[in-house]
This record gives C-alpha cells, sequence and structure tokens, in this order.
C-alpha cells in the first residue's frame, strides 16, 4: 500500500474537526456516540481519511463497548499496530497503515477465533454500504 502524506493543514481541510481529533490526534470519541456503532448492514468501513478498506461488515459485531467493534480487518496489512501506554494503561493502538490515522484500540476479549475485539472510533471510519 502506498503512503499518504498530508501536512497538518491539508489533514484539517479534508476532515471535520471530529475527524481530525481522532485521526490526527489520537482521539477518542465518547462511548456510544458514533453514528456507525449501531450500523447493521452489508458493507464495508474504510478510513476516513484516505478510503482504505479496513473492515468488512461480517466482522462487525455488537461488544456492548459503546464503539463499532470488528473481530479481524479485512486485510491484516490495513492496519498497523504500536504499543500505546497513554492515561496510565498498556493498550495496543490500531492505525491506518495507508494514513497512518489513529482508528482506535485492540484488545484480546473478542469472539472470533482470534479472540480480538477491533474497537474502533466512528469518526475514523466511513460506511460504504453493499449494492443490492
Amino acid at each position: 500500500m502506498e503512503k499518504i502524506v498530508l501536512s497538518d493543514e491539508e489533514w484539517r481541510q479534508k476532515l471535520t474537526p471530529e475527524q481530525y481529533h481522532v485521526l490526527r490526534q489520537a482521539g477518542t470519541e465518547r462511548a456510544f456516540t458514533g453514528e456507525l456503532n449501531a450500523e447493521k448492514r452489508d458493507g464495508e468501513f474504510v478510513c476516513a481519511g484516505c478510503g482504505t478498506k479496513l473492515f468488512d461488515s461480517a466482522a462487525k459485531f455488537d461488544s456492548g463497548c459503546g464503539w463499532p467493534s470488528f473481530t479481524a480487518p479485512t486485510e491484516a496489512e490495513a492496519v498497523s499496530e504500536f504499543e500505546d501506554v497513554s492515561h496510565g494503561m498498556r493498550r495496543i493502538e490500531v492505525r491506518c497503515t495507508t494514513c497512518d490515522g489513529h482508528l482506535g484500540h485492540v484488545f484480546p476479549d473478542g469472539p472470533g477465533p482470534g479472540g480480538l475485539r477491533y474497537c474502533m472510533n466512528s469518526a475514523a471510519l466511513e460506511f460504504d454500504p453493499e449494492q443490492d
């Protein structure tokens, strides 16, 4: 995947203030406020910063945590993982590999075969519904 690199000003012009806060400043939206948490249609979840395909609706599940949760990315190479020790916790941060945008975190308490829960911010994603 080819990297997308923009200046801070270009990101500010491209993204909404909430998207900028989450994707470029590693912010987090409040639980149960993101519009994609309740999304149940078939389709793909893509990076709001660059459009890279990240998660398929078949991998989405209701974890009850208040953020869209997935068992795995569409392709492992679509996301990068980094240790995050902010806020007095040790977590694994998930970023879009293409634009390096912060998506959320991954936790080892998911229901899928890998046992992972990719807990993503709605503001970091856009939904592309499957066409009939």
